[in-house]
């Protein structure tokens, strides 16, 4: 099943009543632990919450000069001009914006299996998917998505780190490659995990959108920032495609929502959330990794908050498996059908989740 926006609003509108609630009320897991969608559940930043109750008076309101001091915000945090910056969950528009721009035929590369917003916009334009498998590390094969690139090659979607893997390029490498093949196609680099990686500032690409390459970054609050549930998102983009998104309405302030605004703007404000947040989910991703070298179980190198492994049974039979136990994993990806992601919970799931990982993998 290939996971809608729809999808991910429904899903993170769970999320977002859950980090409402108190503290206390979010340290047991209650029934099913869902496990599938690499939300944050640790939760938001205190700021966040306390921007979003701030805003209680002005949902009467459409967003004005918001949505331009969280740019500025932005583009002060990425050191960047806020020209090049352009608000919201835009992958799926700009799919669908560089197909039309491109033309009929026009092809659009990327990692398979891999995460599809952006691929799954371009038809509709007229465009084409050219998947390019992962190398045998699970990594993005940089060679092979090279060796793809023609005359018709609109864009590069490459996801660093790559979902559902969760492996990094090495940084000198990936930016070396970002360079020479943005001389041919646009290529858009999401960033919606790198933030999970300590030193994620020097391996960002927007070093690159800063020194004129043809190169957008996309970034979201859905995930370290803990906002799934309030769908807010940026691209930061060459000065003259991020004008013609906004030209064409994209990231119009009157579409975005006034607390999704609030709350991310107060989360870039909270210094220490993210090394905080990181510190949690490293810690409980390496007692999979070490769960994972104990039982010899083949893994993936992922720097995400989840992890992915092979399971030597169909996905189908081993997500059954897990949900008799009450743990709810993530969709298959083929043509990894005998590999499973799980992404990382609450400590008291994780537990929970480890154990029914080793009772299945012993039947």
């Amino acid at each position: 099943m290939k996971i809608t926006r729809r999808h991910w609003l429904e899903a993170g509108g769970l999320a977002f009543a859950a980090s409402l609630a108190p503290a206390t009320a979010r340290t047991q897991p209650v029934g099913r632990a869902r496990l599938s969608l690499n939300e944050n559940p640790f939760g938001p930043s205190p700021l966040a919450i306390h921007a979003i109750r701030d805003q209680t008076d002005r949902l009467c309101r459409y967003v004005g000069d918001d949505a331009a001091l969280l740019t500025n915000r932005i583009a002060a945090n990425e050191d960047i001009s806020s020209d090049k910056i352009v608000l919201g969950e835009i992958l799926d528009v700009l799919g669908l914006q560089l197909a039309l721009d491109g033309g009929a035929g026009s092809e659009f590369i990327y990692s398979e299996p891999g995460y599809t917003a952006l691929v799954d916009a371009v038809a509709p334009g007229g465009g084409v998917v050219v998947g390019v498998p992962l190398d045998r590390r699970l990594q993005n094969d940089l060679s092979a998505i090279a060796s793809k690139i023609n005359a018709r090659t609109r864009a590069i979607y490459i996801v660093n780190p790559h979902n559902p893997s969760g492996t990094v390029t090495e940084t000198s490498h990936f930016k070396a490659f970002l360079t020479e093949v943005s001389r041919r196609a646009t290529v858009i680099v999401d960033e919606a995990y790198l933030e999970f990686e300590p030193d994620f500032a020097d391996r960002s690409a927007i070093d690159l959108v800063r020194a004129g390459k043809n190169v957008v970054v996309f970034r979201t609050f859905a995930k370290i920032y803990g906002l799934a549930g309030l769908s807010m998102g940026y691209a930061v983009a060459p000065t003259e495609l991020a004008g013609s998104l906004k030209r064409k309405g994209v990231g119009e302030p009157h579409t975005l929502n006034r607390l999704a605004i609030a709350a991310a703007g107060a989360s870039l404000r909270d210094a220490g959330f993210v090394t905080r947040t990181r510190a949690k989910v490293i810690e409980e991703r390496d007692k999979w990794n070490a769960l994972f070298d104990r039982r010899h179980i083949n893994h993936a190198d992922s720097r995400g908050n989840f992890v992915f492994f092979e399971t030597g049974r169909p996905h189908d039979v081993f997500a059954a498996a897990l949900l008799s136990h009450g743990i709810e994993i993530a969709r298959g990806f083929p043509p990894l059908d005998q590999w499973a992601r799980i992404s990382i919970g609450l400590p008291e799931e994780n537990m929970l989740a480890r154990r029914a990982v080793e009772r299945v993998l012993s039947q």
